[in-house]
């Protein structure tokens, strides 16, 4: 115990230079109120509930977390009927995963930070309960202007699992242990869009386009029941909070209690600050180089989902229920890095703090980015060209393996130092690290078409794979830099 109180006291001195808090009015300063704070055995502290417990909160963040990306491919396979059904064209369909995108980019700059002033599970009951009524008027939209605004707004509330998923793992588990279940619940992001074609090929082609959003209505409707059920809320400062205002009434002592990092600022202010936060957060140089990383990846991954069928129907010849197949060459990838490579992220991470004394450093958790910093690159050149000289279509589905490992150890090490970095305030970090990953995520397939026509398959997945090759030395570099420029460039949160 006395090993883990010193280790987690370096850990914080470590992260200082990196996030400055602003002082509070709770406990310091001759603050003659009592001092409220968890203490050993304490059953309302978040670290120290039953691993049970902890393991429902993460199941059912997690479903929400693979439900909303899931949702943003699902109809891609069935876009040539949509646009026949609504009279438009393939393009603009394609504008519905662009709105919704964007959205799960965007949405989490507030989500996130609102998290930290109100709760966690208060925002994630109010979004994803608006998420799934809103699959409802998608169902019935009688017209491409309302599906895509139908979608566009979706996109927003159901960005709520992504925005605070890290949030509450931070709240429930210690650093050594976090990279492991922060794995699995990250495979939401990453396995969503990849099954969504698999599952939404096989509704197309046998029930019709429609039925894509009454499945997502009522499978979204029975975990948002699971969430009002067993969701409970992890953030220590609002439950100080209530501990406070419950001893205050029992004591009937108004103000007699005060607690670590309290914020006695109006609500307005309190707002205001954490909608700001993300994004002072993320002009911190190493945060904005490994989101526009992330961006990169996903903006590569969209482009190539979104094309999947004219390339396998075009090439290939094969129906939408075998394009949809295709997905678990990736997705296979993502549960291969999850099951095996994960779980080492915390491996390294505590010996290389054991080899510095114990104290760990954020940066601790980049060594295993470098796997996919070289995998990515060579899996894209891989593709690019087994499709463009028309290989057998095993040849190029099995570099969308090797893809999905990359695309696993770059995201998961890249939220895992965001978290260590800014662990009070880890949702506004990965909120940070959202923005440009999902913009880009669904603008950049808007413009792959013409690309890959005017270039070829080839050259033009290659262009992702150049670009993949630049930023590859992200990782190492903030490996040996990455406290210096921390303590350069320190944010006051």
């Amino acid at each position: 115990m006395a090993q883990d109180e010193e280790h987690n006291r370096d850990n914080n001195n470590e992260r200082e230079p990196l996030l400055q808090s602003q002082p509070t009015d709770g406990g310091e300063g001759g603050d003659s109120r009592n001092l409220l704070d968890f203490h050993d055995g304490d059953g309302e502290n978040p670290r120290q509930w039953s691993r049970t417990r902890k393991m429902i909160n993460v199941l059912v963040i997690a479903i929400m977390s693979i439900l909303s990306p899931l949702a943003s491919s699902m109809f891609t396979p069935g876009i040539d009927q949509i646009a026949k059904d609504l009279d438009t064209t393939t393009t603009t369909v394609v504008g519905c995963t662009t709105g919704f995108v964007v959205m799960l980019g965007l949405g989490p700059l507030f989500l996130a930070p609102l998290s930290e002033t109100f709760g966690r599970r208060r925002l994630y009951m109010v979004c994803f309960t608006m998420f799934t009524l809103l699959q409802i008027p998608s169902a019935l939209a009688p017209n491409i202007g309302t599906l895509i605004a139908m979608r566009t707004i979706s996109g927003f509330f159901g960005s709520v699992g992504i925005a605070n998923g890290g949030g509450t793992i931070s709240d429930m588990f210690e650093p050594k242990q976090r990279a492991g279940i922060f794995g699995w619940y990250l495979l939401g992001p990453l396995l969503g869009p990849t099954l969504g074609p698999l599952f939404g090929g096989i509704i197309v082609q046998r029930i019709g386009w429609r039925w894509i959003f009454w499945v997502l209505t009522i499978v979204c409707a029975a975990n948002t029941l699971a969430g009002f059920l067993f969701l409970r809320e992890t953030y220590a400062p609002v439950l100080l909070a209530w501990r406070k205002q419950r001893k205050e009434q029992e004591e009937g002592s108004p103000n007699k209690y005060s607690y670590e990092g309290q914020d006695t600022r109006p609500v307005s202010q309190k707002v205001t600050t954490s909608l700001t936060r993300p994004l002072r957060i993320l002009v911190q140089p190493i945060v904005l180089t490994m989101s526009m990383y992330q961006a990169l990846l996903f903006g590569t991954t969209y482009s190539i989902y979104t094309n999947m069928q004219p390339i396998y129907e075009g090439e290939y010849g094969f129906n939408t229920e075998q394009v949809g197949l295709l997905y678990l060459g990736p997705g296979l990838g993502f549960l291969f890095a999850v099951w095996f490579l994960v779980p080492r992220i915390d491996t390294v991470y505590n010996r290389l703090a054991e080899k510095n004394d114990g104290k760990a450093k954020p940066e601790y958790r980049l060594p295993l980015a470098n796997i996919g910093a070289v995998s990515i690159p060579i899996a894209l050149f891989w593709f690019a060209w087994t499709v463009e000289a028309h290989a057998h279509w095993m040849a190029s589905i099995s570099a969308t393996f090797f893809y999905g490992i990359g695309q696993v150890m770059i995201l998961n090490c890249t939220q895992n130092y965001y978290i260590d970095s800014f662990e009070k305030y880890a949702a506004s970090a990965i909120a940070a690290g959202a923005v440009f990953r999902s913009v880009l995520g669904g603008v950049v397939p808007l413009f792959a078409p013409a690309l890959f026509e005017s270039l070829g398959y080839g050259w033009g997945i290659s262009v992702f794979g150049f670009m993949s090759l630049a930023i590859a030395p992200a990782p190492l570099v903030f490996f040996y830099y990455g406290q210096r420029i921390r303590e350069r460039f320190a944010i006051d949160l």
